[in-house]
């Protein structure tokens, strides 16, 4: 495990891969930390240099207070990728991951050069949404939406499996506050003006059974960037690199080819 301690926030971070190949990043979503990408490597090239690291306020990583904002993520990302070292990454960002990756495309094009927005938008719900959801966590806690939160993570079949307690579990036990702080970010976010100024190459994915961020608003988000096109990942839900990693694996490896960066 390693800790980069970086002005307020202590990240947890991996490393997989050759060092020396060129950088891949992974984002994680709200309510997961970096084993959401756990199947997924070993099924993509070696000679790459794969970090992965959890957001504040998720799985090892420090929990500041809340409220957070995009804008803290989004430098969270920065000093982060700075700190190793690391331009010219394939940025691949799942739900608020996807949206840390749109800000930071725009704000340090040295640092990204390609993109894959995985069931994300450049909003996701409103904020009314957001507000109830937060002040119902404050006075209940995360476990008795946990069954709702499923519901809309992951499709019927992988819901009847036995896997599915696994993830159940992390979501129990995210930091209630650092859910918090990122809903409080979802809820102020709308990247919409942005996305006529992401040039770099883009791939979007969906799940066509997501139930946080369905297929058509992230169709929507991906017609608003330039250089980008989307991919349906069907029978799964809002997280199709656990559902459904050959597929999602497949999609990346012909991405990293169409960008010169396998």
């Amino acid at each position: 495990m390693r800790i980069a301690k970086l002005d307020n926030v202590a990240h947890h971070w991996r490393d997989d891969g050759d060092p020396a190949g060129k950088a891949v990043v992974f984002a994680n979503s709200l309510g997961t930390d970096l084993r959401l990408w756990d199947a997924l490597l070993p099924l993509l090239p070696e000679g790459l240099h794969y970090i992965r690291y959890d957001t504040r306020g998720h799985g090892l990583s420090s929990c500041p207070p809340p409220p957070y904002s995009i804008e803290d993520l989004i430098d969270d990302a920065e000093t982060l990728l700075d700190h190793l070292g690391i331009s010219e990454a394939l940025f691949v960002g799942l739900s608020i991951g996807g949206m840390i990756a749109q800000g930071l495309a725009v704000r340090r094009p040295d640092l990204i050069k390609a993109l894959v927005l995985s069931n994300t938008a450049a909003r996701m719900g409103d904020a009314a949404m957001w507000r109830q959801r937060i002040d119902w966590i404050s006075k209940n806690g995360l476990e008795p939406l946990s069954d709702s939160i499923m519901q809309r993570w992951f499709s019927p079949a992988f819901l009847a499996s036995d896997d599915q307690e696994a993830w159940r579990n992390m979501l129990r036990r995210t930091p209630v506050a650092g859910y918090l702080g990122c809903c409080e970010a979802l809820a102020k976010t709308d990247l919409t003006d942005l996305l006529p100024r992401i040039l770099q190459p883009t791939l979007g994915i969906a799940g066509s059974l997501d139930g946080a961020s369905p297929p058509e608003i992230v169709q929507e988000t991906i017609e608003k960037i330039p250089n980008a096109h989307m991919a349906l990942i069907e029978g799964t839900g809002h997280l199709p690199c656990v559902e459904a990693p050959q597929e999602f694996a497949r999609l990346l490896i012909r991405f990293f080819k169409e960008t010169n960066h396998a």
